[in-house]
């Protein structure tokens, strides 16, 4: 039985752990050598053997090569059972010291749980059915200094597990899967953009303007160069350039940074996808974003229907499009005489408790009655438009009116998930808007994105997509935190 099994305190499991290094030391162990080539993994052995018959076990004598953590040791005397485990699957051990022989016995007896080794032997299957490796070399990989997280504090706490995401995988399975579906999410969105023409790139992190998104940047310096940088709130002006430079569909996969909040919804350092389409606008965009996250759902959680709290999303489609002051009429007790002109506006934001009212701007005010009345209210999909033009300064506008841009922002559960538009590709237009927007908010213009737009951008359609979101809504997780592996979080005392 592993010294972890009974109940102890934590630092004397510790100094116990500590005396079994010492004696693999000095029974000339290796503790932890340098490697171990292992023949497959225990959950493709699993699947390889799993419903291999025991007599074709006994006869043929498939003999494997394995490593990984153990889970449980169980002993009866001189001989025992265990679980190793490569973290998705395990597979039961059966050690016998006439079989190992009293060297391997003796090294076996100073392993605990969590220890890495690696085994050799035949497969067979015990009288239970158990699918089983009978032990006849065992090797030593790594020995743990500390117990499993289980066995000392469970890690159920939600801030004790992003903080230590490693002890969370280790002690919750649920956790290790949610992490793997992203990586399924996100590979799953690779292929579907180039299976539609789209080339992945790179764009830079560091800019020495931070543009293409409102929001607070984090700074640094470059000191070869005596520069001041950026890390970048998105990457839209530099796609828009490969756009200009003759790439005709690309997108990015990559990390944003914005000094802003955190709440379960913000990380200061979060995942998007953003893609750019020539001769495209924001209603083909609509279609793609419908078509490309039907299938990536199915593809990962394999339903169109998914749970988020005490309520379901549906993701059928088609997907409903609404515009904003449809959706605030729709979700409020306001009526179209409070969206008529501005003091109608600020009265009823007012009424709502929507504060510094005099700050915001007629566009900024109807997108405070949107957040307020509708936002929190679109569980299944749907499809906002018609934004003013004074927040959207990068989109085109409606050719029907000038002050309403072809723009939608994507809700479902309540959360903004995806923003695009019809980009706005007039240099001179672009300029005057960019110059009013830095004018009112201090920003600096971007002077060679309007060079490189003036050498002529076509049409394009643009979107961003927010992948932690995304990846929070098809596994119904509601924190930001549960879907990143490594969340940025406030210091504890002491550290």
């Amino acid at each position: 039985m592993s010294d972890d099994q009974v109940q102890q305190p934590l630092e004397q499991l510790i100094a116990n752990r500590r005396n079994k290094l010492d004696g693999l030391v000095e029974l000339g162990i290796e503790v932890y050598p340098p490697r171990f080539r292992v023949q497959e993994s225990v959950s493709g052995l699993r699947k390889r053997f799993g419903e291999t018959p025991a007599e074709e076990l006994e006869q043929q004598e498939h003999r494997v090569r394995l490593a990984g953590r153990l889970r449980a040791i169980r002993g009866h005397g001189k001989a025992a059972f265990a679980d190793l485990s490569d973290g998705a699957s395990k597979i039961q051990l059966h050690l016998k010291k006439d079989r190992l022989g009293d060297e391997a016995w003796k090294v076996f007896k100073l392993l605990d749980l969590g220890d890495f080794v690696g085994v050799e032997g035949p497969l067979f299957r015990t009288r239970t059915g158990e699918l089983t490796v009978a032990v006849e070399r065992l090797t030593v990989l790594a020995k743990a200094l500390r117990p499993m997280p289980e066995k000392f504090h469970g890690l159920t706490d939600r801030e004790a597990r992003a903080r230590q995401r490693y002890l969370d995988l280790l002690a919750n399975p649920d956790s290790r899967e949610e992490f793997a579906t992203r990586s399924a999410i996100i590979s799953g969105i690779r292929r579907f953009l180039e299976a539609h023409g789209f080339m992945e790139v790179e764009t830079p992190m560091m800019q020495p303007i931070p543009g293409g998104a409102t929001a607070r940047p984090f700074t640094t310096h470059h000191n070869a160069l005596d520069l001041d940088l950026f890390l970048r709130i998105a990457p839209e002006l530099y796609l828009k350039r490969l756009i200009v430079g003759g790439f005709e569909r690309v997108f990015e996969l990559n990390r944003n940074f914005r000094n802003e909040g955190i709440s379960t919804r913000h990380n200061p350092e979060f995942t998007m996808l953003e893609l750019y389409w020539a001769y495209a606008d924001y209603e083909l965009l609509m279609e793609l974003t419908e078509e490309m996250i039907t299938e990536i759902a199915l593809g990962t959680v394999g339903s169109l229907e998914i749970s988020w709290g005490e309520q379901t999303i549906h993701l059928d489609r088609p997907w409903r499009r609404m515009s904003l002051r449809e959706a605030i009429l729709e979700h409020s007790d306001l009526g179209p005489e409070d969206l008529a002109d501005r003091s109608s506006m600020a009265a009823a934001a007012k009424r709502l408790g929507v504060e510094r009212i005099e700050e915001r701007s007629d566009g900024k005010l109807l997108a405070e009655l949107f957040e307020v009345t509708a936002e929190q209210r679109l569980i299944d999909p749907t499809f906002i438009t018609d934004f003013p033009r004074d927040i959207s300064p990068l989109a085109k506008s409606r050719a029907d009116d000038p002050d309403v841009v072809e723009r939608f922002e994507l809700f479902m559960g309540g959360i903004e998930l995806a923003n695009a538009y019809t980009e706005l590709n007039d240099p001179l237009e672009q300029r005057r808007r960019l110059e009013e927007q830095a004018a009112t908010t201090g920003g600096t213009v971007d002077e060679d994105f309007l060079l490189a737009l003036e050498h002529g951008m076509p049409p394009t359609g643009g979107e961003g997509i927010g992948i932690d979101r995304l990846v929070m809504l098809l596994t119904g997780r509601t924190s930001i935190r549960d879907v990143i592996l490594f969340p940025l979080l406030r210091p504890r005392d002491g550290e």
